[in-house]
């Protein structure tokens, strides 16, 4: 890592600051920040804002209000510009065109179409370039597109909220549906803030028939992820809200294939359940997947090792009696509290 002297490290911060006010939008690309420099001087800002819309560079270039400025000036860019045409064209070539004198990144690409391409066509042009710069914050800021490239398949966050006795859920009897709320409701809102930044969100076929969730987006603003069920055998009824047309619904099971209006069948080997089930999502570019329950379907994702991080909520709630809480062979990373809920957060390793 770069020492915190380096003079390009606050310019590389700042972009990383930018990228992620791309988050909600950007996915399946990567979040992108570009600050164009001069003179000592900021003279131009801009990140990835939408899918399918201009890349941070075409943004940062943009913003610079005098025509013929970028030349001799420096952009940070928290990836490597790309060198092919996608959705937009190549912003290697815009840099060329624009005649930077120095390009500064952070991380290099692993997209097979652009890896180390977008460099080498710089420095073909004479751009002195340099990478590596704070990368792996750059990595950190880019986990759910690099997850994606490099293991073929979403990056999962596990999320579980237990009680300060350590329970996921009461003991219920036949018939006693609905949920038993641990968190306070600040702490729920954070976690529709969670949803909102991801594209698909997952619980068992438990969870599904005694909380019925509905697994949107509310109290902040954002997009609904995809839902996600597992119903191996079809028993849940059509009655639930995750069937509702609020947001798309995936049933993974191992009877049938089939549509139906915003629900889709999707039949797997439960054999292989989590294998198929990734691949299957990878394919359908989910890049972020989170898992709200229930406590199955969590230690199953622990016991394969298939996540990457964690959020505990521990609720200010007893119920001296219940289901237990997963639980994680490690210590947490962070700990912070929000009101009376304490909020641990794991990064697998």
């Amino acid at each position: 890592m770069q020492q915190q002297t380096n003079p390009h490290n606050q310019y590389i911060r700042r972009c990383f600051e930018l990228a992620k006010a791309g988050e909600q939008f950007v996915s399946p690309n990567p979040v992108v920040g570009a600050v164009i420099v001069k003179n000592n001087q900021i003279i131009g800002e801009g990140f990835h804002r939408k899918h399918g819309g201009p890349h941070a560079e075409v943004n940062a270039v943009n913003a610079v209000k005098a025509p013929h400025t970028c030349k001799g000036a420096t952009i940070y860019v928290s990836l490597e510009p790309c060198a092919h045409t996608g959705l937009t064209p190549p912003c290697a070539d815009l840099l060329v065109k624009e005649e930077f004198a120095e390009v500064v990144i952070s991380c290099g690409d692993p997209f097979k179409e652009v890896n180390g391409k977008g460099v080498e066509r710089l420095k073909k042009a004479g751009i002195n370039v340099i990478t590596g710069m704070l990368e792996p914050e750059g990595r950190f800021v880019n986990r759910y597109f690099f997850t994606s490239v490099e293991k073929q398949r979403p990056y999962i966050l596990l999320k579980w909220a237990q009680t300060t006795d350590g329970f996921i859920d009461k003991e219920r009897k036949e018939g006693d549906h609905g949920p038993n709320w641990i968190s306070t409701s600040s702490a729920r809102k954070m976690v529709h803030g969670l949803r909102a930044n991801y594209d698909a969100i997952m619980v068992g076929t438990t969870t599904a028939l005694v909380d019925d969730p509905e697994l949107t987006v509310r109290d902040v603003y954002g997009t609904n992820p995809i839902r996600i069920v597992l119903d191996k055998h079809l028993k849940l009824p059509k009655s639930l809200r995750l069937f509702n047309a609020a947001a798309p619904t995936l049933v993974f099971n191992e009877v049938t294939s089939k549509t139906e209006n915003s629900v889709e069948w999707v039949q797997i080997d439960f054999n292989n359940l989590l294998p198929e089930l990734l691949s299957f999502l990878h394919k359908r570019k989910v890049q972020r997947l989170l898992i709200e329950g229930g406590k199955h379907t969590l230690e199953q994702f622990i016991a394969a090792g298939l996540w990457d991080e964690a959020k505990v909520i521990t609720g200010p709630t007893f119920f001296k009696k219940g289901l237990s809480a997963p639980t994680l062979a490690a210590k947490p990373d962070q700990t912070e509290v929000l009101d009376s809920n304490v909020i641990q957060t794991y990064y697998k390793t």
